[in-house]
Parts: structure tokens; C-alpha cells; sequence
């Protein structure tokens, strides 16, 4: 019998591969001779380098990049086990956790830490990437991500402008002379679950700027520098994107990467599925057993467990989802696949209780379900 383990992350609590490794845990408990594959999924946002290295046997690769206030921070990025894709996140080393809560300010944070880790995937001879680019700290357009790779970004008087997205106020002219001329040989798939367009009331700045430290205030100067940005951008590459879904993202990350590079944007869960060969490896297995850290109705609008839900359906595959917490509207996923939907608590925990045992009781909920499927489900039995 083969189950298949697909589970995302447990946010602040456990990584995708360790709610994948708990799940396994507790279903040995009742399937010992069971064969388990597991394949951690993610949407792009921190933990997407480690769910691909892990689901594809790939490499990890360690480097030294500017974090998001400028200061040098440990990041990563990894290679598949195909050898010809590369796999980046933003959020390891422009992503909001690293960036303390009293210090946050998406005025003067860069996406520069991002661009110096798509200039190491070029530099190791890849030309195929995939970047994932939930998590952001920043609102600079992905400026400083153009800049790390050769981009130049200038005021009046021909001075660079400082990194963060303030400074795009002053912006005058975008030079692309110097920009890595290896990008047009590149296919570049950007993991982007957000359709918000680059500027306005469902811009970058006034939909996630306030997460990221901004007032109001803020807000209004940059979402005002955003769109002079978007306008010199446009001139300078003569691409129109600021409208397209998906450009507001990551601070407007999103549009930096069309800008300046052959991205593509794409739902996060479906790159990862395609990534990892889901179908392959879903069809004909017993079931299906995924996961978050909380499910309600935002889940139905196609998270990581709708995704692998939809694909586990097409071949017919049963499939049931364990969550740190059920939220209003969590029963709306299942109209998109799932099977069931139950909380990994056994009882009464606090918040903090449950953020620090979360592998113990997602280890715990899975043996329990996969109790209660052998109870119904004879020829289930190991």
C-alpha cells in the first residue's frame, strides 16, 4: 500500500519537511509495511527551497547575500535533483523574519539579497529557475534585485539612488546597459499566489505595506514612488506590467522580475506539483494525507492543500487534511477535493502549547486518522 505525505508548512511552528517526517512518524504506528513517499509542498514564501531539495533529491546550496536593511545574512538556494534547475526564495534573503519588528521599514528594505542569489544560479551555469517569492520585507519593485544584477537606477543629477523603495520618488532613468545579458537566455518561473497589480488600492503598498512596518502615510508616499518607478521601468524596457496580476506581489517584486528578466509568474502549489512530478507519484496510492497551519476559507482559493487535493482527484485518490487550526469557512475545501478536514489538537492548548508541540500532535492526529481509516477500510489493512 502506498500513501502519499504532501503536507505545507506549519508557519513559525514546523517546516514542511518536518510536518512530512511527523506525519510518516504517525502512520507507521498503524501502516508499518506501508510504502510512505513524502512530498513537502510549499507556495513560495519561506521553506520552498527545502520542499523541492527534499521531494527531488537535489542540493542545497549556502552563500553569504545582503539582507534586507543591508547587512550580510546567512541565505541559500538550491538545485533540483534534474542538475538543471536552479530554485531560489526571496524570503531567505529579502524576507520579512529576518528583519527584527522595531526595525521594519519597507521604505528604505531591498530586494538586492534576491537578485545576488538568481546571479549565483547564473554564475553555477543554470539557466532554467524557479523562484518563489512570497514573504518579502520589502517594496522597492525589485529594484535592488535589478541592481545586483547590473542594473543601474538613477536620479536627475545621474547618481544611484539608494537601495529601498523610498528613493524610487527621485527616480529619473533606468539604465540597463550593465544588466546580466545571461538573463535573456533564461526560462524564469516566479511562484506568485497574489493577483494584486503592482499600484493603487490593491497595490503592493497599501495591501502589504502595513505588515511590513508602513503607516498610512507611508503607504500614500510609497505607493506614489512605485508608480513613478513603474513608469521609467516601462520606458526603459518597454514592457507594460504594472497591471498584470501578480506584479504587486513581494513588494512589487512581482513586476521587477518582468521587467528586467523572462519571468513568468505562476500559482506557487502548481509549480512545486509539476516540479516534484505529483501525478507521477499520486496515482495509485491509497490516500492522500496533507496539511497547514491553519485552514479556513482562504484555503479553498487554492493553497497548498487545494493544489495537491485537485491533482490527487484527477486520478481518483482519496485525500484528508490535517490542520493546526480550523478557521470560519474551513469546510469550503471540501468542494475542491478534500475529503476530510480535522484539527491536529486532542484537547484544550494554547496557541504558544501548540506552536511548540506541533510535530508531537501532527504525529499524534495522523495516527489517529489513520486509525480510523483502517477501522472502515478493510482492505487497507497492513
Amino acid at each position: 500500500m502506498r500513501i502519499v505525505v504532501a503536507p505545507d508548512s506549519y508557519k513559525g511552528s514546523v517546516s514542511a519537511l518536518g510536518v512530512a517526517q511527523a506525519m510518516e512518524r504517525g502512520i507507521r504506528r498503524v501502516f508499518p509495511r506501508a510504502e510512505v513517499r513524502k512530498i513537502p509542498i510549499a507556495d513560495g514564501g519561506e521553506g520552498t527551497v527545502e520542499a523541492l531539495i527534499a521531494a527531488t533529491n537535489g542540493v542545497l546550496r549556502r552563500m553569504d547575500a545582503t539582507g534586507p536593511l543591508g547587512e550580510h545574512v546567512a541565505a541559500h538556494w538550491g538545485i533540483l535533483g534534474d542538475g538543471r534547475t536552479a530554485v531560489v526564495e526571496m524570503a531567505a534573503a529579502s524576507g520579512l523574519p529576518l528583519v527584527p519588528e522595531e526595525r521594519r521599514d519597507p521604505r528604505v528594505a531591498t530586494t538586492r539579497g534576491t537578485g545576488e542569489l538568481l546571479r549565483a544560479a547564473l554564475d553555477a551555469g543554470l539557466r532554467q529557475i524557479l523562484i518563489g517569492i512570497g514573504g518579502s520585507a520589502t517594496n522597492d519593485g525589485g529594484a535592488g534585485m535589478a541592481r545586483a544584477l547590473g542594473a543601474r537606477f538613477l536620479d536627475a543629477d545621474g547618481r544611484e539612488l539608494p537601495d529601498g523603495g523610498a528613493a524610487l520618488a527621485r527616480l529619473t532613468r533606468i539604465d540597463l546597459s550593465g544588466l546580466d545579458p545571461r538573463l535573456k537566455d533564461c526560462r524564469i518561473t516566479v511562484a506568485c499566489d497574489v493577483d494584486n497589480p503592482l499600484c493603487g488600492p490593491r497595490g503592493a503598498s497599501a495591501v502589504f505595506g502595513p505588515q511590513k512596518g508602513a503607516s498610512p502615510e507611508i503607504v500614500a508616499e510609497l505607493d506614489a514612488a512605485l508608480a513613478r518607478f513603474s513608469l521609467i521601468a516601462r520606458k526603459a524596457t518597454g514592457r507594460a506590467v504594472a497591471e498584470l496580476p501578480g506584479a504587486g506581489a513581494a513588494g512589487g517584486l512581482g513586476a521587477g522580475l518582468m521587467f528586467f528578466s523572462p519571468a513568468k509568474l505562476k500559482p506557487g502549489v502548481e509549480i512545486v506539483l509539476e516540479a516534484v512530478d505529483f501525478g507521477g507519484v499520486v496515482e495509485g496510492a491509497a490516500f492522500v494525507m496533507t496539511g497547514e497551519g491553519r485552514t479556513d476559507f482562504q484555503t479553498a482559493f487554492g493553497k497548498a492543500p487545494v493544489g495537491v487535493a485537485r491533482l490527487a482527484k484527477q486520478f481518483g485518490v482519496p485525500v484528508f487534511c490535517l490542520s493546526g487550526g480550523l478557521g470560519d469557512g474551513a469546510g469550503d475545501v471540501l468542494a475542491q477535493g478534500i475529503d476530510a478536514v480535522m484539527s491536529i489538537c486532542d484537547r484544550p492548548l494554547t496557541l504558544e502549547t501548540c506552536m511548540k508541540t506541533g510535530g508531537a500532535l501532527i504525529e499524534s492526529a495522523a495516527e489517529r486518522l489513520c486509525r480510523i481509516i483502517r477501522a472502515v477500510r478493510a482492505d487497507w489493512r497492513d
